[in-house]
């Protein structure tokens, strides 16, 4: 690639004037930019609903959206849009931490129990550098969900005396609850909330005034619904934060920062030119700290992933999903380039996306199609609109999909929507039918055992756990297979 620069650079000089070397850039950007905007649209037209900002040496190579905001309104995306951001939050409670260390409030090194009195004495040594890379030990999370309003005290009680998954910086495992306690950690040291922290120490600095929790006086019309597999509308979280008036802690720190597409740019500037942290701490977020998995070359620094491309280039990424809605930043910083995705209405062939435009982005020959529709999703609109008795359902499915229902996975998912909606009855004709069409898959019969248990319909999800247990794969590859041994014995003890 680098030759390849020379040589075009070389040509400039000898036939182009210093307008006409501007001129051809500016021709190369727009041929880019019309093809991504092109495959966007392709992507569009099969469900795509998001924005996306790709830019490259300063350049903006495109920053558009896609889709609907707000179907019922009509209401387009837009790069002003606000999206729940989800995980990404992580890396704003990581340069928050680091701020707080460059103006001598906290060390990385600190121990938890010079924060928190009365811990046990697991908990004690675990430091900051712990919590920030995810090798503190702690569980994914406690609560009941993203808006379970835990009293602070209770839930940090709650936390700190849950049993440690390992000695703490012996491995990695990523916890929501970490950036949490990062989160009380900030409060603790600056005396202020956690999002006005953010806000006067990050946000403002980089002309952010569009991302945060409650604190951005948001408009309504721009902030973006969210449709589960593009079909169910779940409205936003922005309401939720509102109508709570506050955020709980299972969720604060870690996750549902909303912003926009030209706020995060703004954001990927300030952070690439120093303007919240200094040259060390920008290193200190983004060095590589410790293995992800065994086997794997990503590593996790402060509240980011980092890895090396298939150029030998370092990538900076973090996603986030929060089961409806899909977030990506992707810094490629030697190659001074940056890719930020955001969808409200995610899907499988969705999050394929922003690894395209990577192709794209670096690959002038590359041509990306366009993602496929989502099975998913034609299974649940037809389900919502489906107006016949019930008990029909499953055949239906089967007449209208039955060239589509070739994996196991896609009737696997919408069960899964309605288990998790409480309408057990159409998660139990859908199952039925995955066990018809699939009987010799054991994930099929875990869910089916779910599903069963959820109508308290015992005997069989009895039968349908021991179903899936026969099922095992020889190789002991069997995800599945903890899930329905822990509920046999839960239903043995019930007996």
């Amino acid at each position: 690639m680098k030759h390849l620069k020379l040589t075009i650079l070389l040509l400039n000089v000898i036939c182009f004037t210093a307008c006409n070397q501007r001129q051809s850039k500016t021709v190369n950007t727009n041929r880019l930019s019309s093809s991504i905007n092109e495959y966007l649209t392709a992507c569009e037209s099969n469900g795509f609903n998001g924005a996306v900002l790709v830019t490259k040496r300063d350049s903006i190579i495109i920053n558009k959206g896609y889709g609907f905001a707000n179907k019922e309104k009509s209401f387009a995306n837009t790069p002003k849009t606000v999206y729940d951001i989800c995980s990404v939050t992580k890396q704003f409670t990581a340069t928050a931490i680091l701020k707080l260390a460059e103006d001598k409030k906290l060390k990385l090194t600190d121990s938890l129990i010079i924060y928190f009195k009365d811990l046990p004495i697991d908990k004690q040594n675990i430091t900051i550098h712990h919590l920030l890379t995810h090798s503190a030990g702690f569980g994914h999370g406690i609560g009941k969900g993203d808006f379970d309003h835990i009293p602070e005290k209770e839930y940090f009680e709650q936390l700190f005396h849950t049993d440690l998954l390992f000695k703490p910086g012996e491995k990695y495992e990523y916890s929501n609850s970490g950036y949490s306690i990062l989160g009380r950690i900030i409060e603790i040291v600056s005396g202020k909330s956690y999002e006005s922290y953010i806000r006067e120490f990050l946000f403002k600095p980089a002309g952010m005034y569009q991302t945060g929790y409650l604190l951005p006086e948001w408009d309504s019309d721009l902030v973006a619904n969210e449709y589960l597999y593009n079909v169910i509308n779940k409205e936003n979280r922005i309401y939720e934060y509102q109508k709570d008036g506050k955020i709980a802690w299972p969720l604060k720190a870690n996750g549902g920062i909303h912003s926009t597409q030209e706020d995060m740019y703004k954001w990927y500037l300030a952070l690439k030119n120093n303007t919240v942290l200094n040259k060390q701490s920008i290193e200190k977020l983004t060095a590589p700290h410790i293995l992800e998995y065994e086997g794997e070359s990503s590593y996790y620094a402060y509240g980011w992933v980092t890895f090396q491309s298939d150029r030998s280039t370092k990538v900076i990424t973090h996603n986030g999903f929060n089961g409806v809605s899909y977030y990506e930043f992707i810094w490629f910083p030697e190659e001074d380039a940056l890719i930020l995705f955001s969808t409200n209405s995610s899907t499988r062939e969705s999050s394929k996306i922003p690894f395209e435009l990577e192709k794209m982005l670096f690959n002038k020959n590359y041509k990306a199609k366009a993602i496929s529709k989502s099975n998913v999703s034609e299974l649940l609109k037809f389900s919502e609109n489906y107006s016949g008795d019930l008990i029909f359902l499953g055949k239906e499915l089967k007449q209208e999909f039955e060239e589509k229902l070739n994996n196991p996975a896609y009737l696997n998912r919408l069960s899964g929507v309605y288990l998790r909606a409480n309408k057990i009855n159409y998660a139990i004709v859908i199952t039925e039918l995955n066990t018809e069409l699939f009987p010799l898959d054991g994930n099929v019969w875990d869910t089916m055992g779910d599903v069963y248990l959820a109508a308290k319909q015992n005997e069989k999800a009895i039968n349908s756990y021991k179903k899936a247990l026969e099922l095992k794969p020889k190789d002991d590859d069997c995800f599945w297979c903890e899930n329905s041994l822990e509920q046999l014995e839960k239903l043995k003890t019930k007996k």
